[in-house]
């Protein structure tokens, strides 16, 4: 097993409506530490801007129980660039295009990164104009029911053609068997579905392959202790 380990900010410290409510009490939210350097070398992903085939086309990119937003995917800027990048990601598929400066600044992002995924709703929300919400998965390991309830979100958002951008923390193993590691927590685009909703494709900016695809269940366990905007 290839295991690919990255150094991010601690993005959420606590469950994102935990979080909100602590600032609503006035109750000041402090960042991670960064560990290791603050530029890193990245290695072009197998295939960064992979437009849909044209059968994907005809049906609108459902096939087999699925469905894949054509997006253009990018590396983040910076170490602590995740959420706009990821946010930049799942606009790109529906027809916006803002820099992720732009973003960081909207999203409020600073050196010890984005507060939550409280931030990437609201965003979302006003760049697109779509419905977004956020949702919390706030145990350490998901319930079958908030895994489930991941599915649908995820199948209900591209079926309406929005990307899910989703705040994790920790190790995910793809499936072909790729460890993505992030212990400090890290934001990603979810773009695509298969199965009926139980395998989704996931746009990375800080990672070789760039885009793979991962088990619902492990994405909602890879969210846990966090949210998804959706």
């Amino acid at each position: 097993m290839t295991t690919i380990t990255r150094w991010l900010p601690d993005f959420t410290q606590v469950p994102v409506m935990r979080k909100a409510a602590l600032a609503v009490a006035g109750v000041a939210m402090a960042g991670g530490t960064i560990a290791g350097p603050a530029v890193a070398a990245h290695a072009a992903p197998v295939s960064s801007d992979r437009a849909v085939t044209v059968a994907q086309e005809r049906d609108g990119g459902k096939r087999d129980g699925g469905k894949e937003l054509p997006f253009k995917y990018g590396f983040q800027e910076t170490y602590f660039y995740c959420a706009p990048a990821a946010t930049k990601m799942a606009l790109s598929a529906l027809g916006k295009d803002l820099s992720q400066n732009d973003l960081a600044k909207r999203l409020g992002t600073t050196e010890a990164g984005t507060n939550s995924a409280i931030e990437t709703t609201r965003v979302l929300k006003e760049v697109s104009g779509k419905d977004y919400r956020t949702v919390e998965i706030p145990g350490q390991k998901a319930s079958k029911a908030e895994t489930d309830r991941l599915r649908a979100d995820v199948v209900r958002a591209l079926d309406a053609d929005r990307p899910v951008v989703a705040n994790i923390i920790g190790a995910g193993v793809d499936t072909d068997g790729h460890a993505h590691s992030y212990e400090g927590g890290h934001y990603i685009a979810v773009v695509g579905y298969r199965d009926g909703g139980n395998t989704v494709k996931i746009g990375d900016s800080w990672s070789e392959e760039g885009q793979y695809w991962i088990s619902t269940d492990k994405l909602a366990n890879w969210i846990a202790s966090r949210g998804y905007s959706a």
